[in-house]
């Protein structure tokens, strides 16, 4: 009976204390894990550095420029030909 205590002490104060220190690592390392990729696929920063602000791609293009790779071409807007009305609705009055 002592040894059954001893046991359950024990393992309460394991659930108790040691646990959530455990549990905590881990779940934040995944976290870590999670937005690190997430933001790497998305081309942000990584998650070492969320307040630098962002770095050009491109080191050519001085800062206020625009540089634009394909423009497609604007085709005019066709004008309906003949315009000859919609559909009659049958309508009625209620009063």
């Amino acid at each position: 009976m002592a040894t059954f205590l001893l046991i359950l002490l024990v393992l309460f104060f394991v659930a108790r204390f040691i646990l959530p220190i455990v549990l905590r690592m881990v779940v934040g390392n995944f976290v870590k894990k999670q937005a690190r990729r997430y933001g790497q696929a998305a081309g942000g920063n990584s998650f070492g550095a969320p307040f630098e602000p962002a770095r050009p791609q491109s080191t050519a293009a001085s800062s206020g420029e625009v540089h634009v790779d394909y423009v497609p071409p604007r085709e005019k807007p066709q004008k309906p030909k003949e315009f000859k009305g919609g559909d009659y609705v049958d309508f009625e009055e209620v009063k």
